[in-house]
């Protein structure tokens, strides 16, 4: 009984932060950042793959102006899936200048 407990109790914690972590992957930091990380990382990727996520990027981007944002951070979450990473990892990453 203690062990379908702690079982029940873990899976109610995963659920929970499943449940948080979305909305702040839709939060205004996909509108706002994502489309400048995507699009940089879509110029290292094949033309084919650079399409797909630049028809993504600017459907996310008009769901951000009609202030959908968890359906645009969806049209993100594609384009970097189809860029062979994550969203929440092209968010994570820091984008430095080079300056010369």
């Amino acid at each position: 009984m203690r062990a379908i407990m702690i079982s029940l109790a873990v899976v109610a914690a995963a659920a929970t932060f499943s449940l948080s972590a979305g909305p702040a992957i839709a939060g205004t930091e996909a509108c706002t950042e994502a489309p400048a990380k995507l699009r940089s990382l879509a110029a290292a990727a094949s033309s084919d793959a650079q399409r797909k996520a630049e028809r993504n990027i600017r459907l996310g981007e008009a769901l951000c102006e009609a202030r959908n944002r968890q359906e645009a951070a969806r049209k993100f979450s594609l384009a970097a899936r189809t860029l062979g990473t994550e969203l929440a990892t092209v968010l994570a990453r820091e984008t430095t200048a080079t300056v010369q």
